[in-house]
């Protein structure tokens, strides 16, 4: 580790912006939906897939990120995630029809999940010498991602008025030019170590996903007993069985299935999936109502979401630390998720001829609460339990359950809201009908985490059994 580099601040600076545009990337397209919708031809189900394109290849693929990262080197990769991310801004930008739009979301995916996993094993290589100064940065650098889903949500909206929403996707090319000539220079070289990739186990994982995805999506049109719907959600459970059975005969697999002995980790994960599976559905539905039903155009409506999302930024920054240090992780997972559903139920009632002040901004806000009290206690309570050399994997993983959680979540409530009149344009009455529904659904995805967590987060055994230490550690 290269704890003395001196351009080592300079090089945060180069892999807090790349955390920072990858998440962007999931909000920045929010507000340019409907633009996309209408120019593209997508219909009010497959609209979806613009955001669950990337989604899930960036969150089936961290994992294999981060193997590549430690078979190749970080640098390397860093690199190549960002070419392919530059590739899949121009496909998505140049898209002329649904297909290929999705293909250049999920190239971009793919680039994201080769940046995310490599960006962190070079902060550690620059700063893991020097505890205080790898506090700072870690710091700074998990700023970025609350800092990127707050300027996409606005950023977006100002591009789609002002320009166009292709320039959503072109705004990636030149910066990642500009981050990739500063690679050489600033980033550290790290040699590989030798070894297998599990690319079968990614395969089958990643697949498995997007099958179960499109059986959802596809479910109130098919029917949710036909055969296509079954037999897609069969295969889909046959391929993530593959996966684990993948996952314990090969040598250096993608995902070590002992990790999930690791304290904790088992209910940290299922809480940060539910979390995931009520706030992006959430998210898209507030998005469309402000634009379909309320006729905001694209910057009106980046504007309005953006109180929501400065106060996540604020609350993850400042706030939430303070209050895990205080009360521990359980009562913050629990009482986040449980703000979360007051506040998207909050949503639920809106009308056809609501108002924002009213109906929206103050739901909105309390549901960002809840979201920002939530998501580092899990975070931390999913990693806190594992052994030093095995907190990227476990990173990893919680990393990866949110966004397949996400996934999933979105993909059932777009079915729900299509089923109960989400899916007609033009007739507001059904369009809030249809989303409210979304939000009921929602809710209550969060209510059921809340209650989960409670009852199944545990206070973790100390290493030395004693009365004082027990007394002690709070969860």
């Amino acid at each position: 580790m290269d704890a003395v580099n001196p351009r080592r601040w300079q090089a945060l600076i180069v892999l807090a912006a790349a955390q920072f545009m990858v998440i962007m990337d999931t909000s920045i397209i929010g507000v340019a939906l409907p633009d996309m919708q209408r120019d593209l031809g997508f219909t009010q189900g497959s609209l979806q897939w613009v955001f669950n394109a990337y989604v899930i290849a960036f969150g089936g693929l961290l994992l294999l990120g981060g193997r590549l990262s430690d078979l190749f080197g970080a640098r390397k990769v860093f690199t190549i995630g960002w070419i392919i991310l530059i590739a899949g801004s121009v496909v998505a930008a140049a898209a002329g029809g649904a297909w290929v739009e999705i293909l250049g979301r999920a190239v971009q995916g793919i680039g994201g999940a080769l940046i995310a996993p490599a960006a962190m094993t070079l902060l550690m290589m620059l700063f893991g010498g020097n505890p205080r100064e790898l506090g700072r940065a870690m710091a700074l650098y998990g700023a970025a991602a609350p800092a990127g889903g707050t300027a996409g949500v606005f950023l977006g909206g100002v591009i789609t008025q002002y320009l166009s929403w292709p320039w959503v996707f072109i705004v990636y090319i030149p910066i990642g030019l500009a981050t990739l000539s500063a690679v050489p220079a600033l980033l550290p070289a790290m040699a590989g170590k030798r070894g297998s990739v599990d690319v079968f186990g990614a395969m089958a994982v990643t697949a498995g996903i997007a099958l179960a995805v499109f059986a959802i999506v596809r479910a109130p049109e098919q029917g949710w007993g036909s055969a296509a719907t079954l037999g897609g959600l069969a295969a889909a459970t046959l391929l993530l069985a593959v996966f684990l059975l993948i996952q314990r005969t090969v040598r250096q697999p993608l995902m070590p299935l002992a990790i999930w002995r690791t304290p904790g980790l088992a209910t940290a994960n299922l809480a940060m999936a539910l979390l995931g599976a009520a706030w992006i559905p959430m998210w898209y539905f507030l998005n469309l109502y402000l634009q379909q039903v309320l006729g905001y155009g694209a910057f009106p409506s980046g504007a309005a979401l953006l109180p929501m999302t400065v106060a996540i930024m604020l609350f993850m920054i400042a706030i939430t630390p303070r209050l895990l240090g205080r009360a521990g992780a359980k009562p913050l997972i629990a009482g986040g998720l449980f703000v979360l559903a007051v506040g998207v139920a909050g949503l639920s009632p809106a009308r056809a001829d609501g108002a924002f002040v009213t109906g929206v901004l103050p739901a909105s806000l309390i549901a960002a609460v809840g979201m920002s009290l939530a998501y580092i206690p899990a975070m931390m309570s999913a990693m806190s339990g594992a052994r030093p050399q095995d907190s990227g994997l476990a990173s990893g993983i919680v990393n990866t359950t949110y966004q397949v959680g996400s996934a999933l979540g979105l993909a059932i409530m777009t079915a729900v809201a299509t089923s109960r009149g989400a899916a007609a344009l033009g007739d507001p009455s059904k369009l809030t009908a249809g989303f409210g529904s979304a939000f009921i659904g929602a809710g209550a995805v969060a209510v059921l985490g809340a209650a989960l967590s409670l009852l199944l987060i545990r206070k973790p055994k100390p290493a030395v059994p004693s009365s004082d230490q027990a007394a002690s550690v709070r969860v």
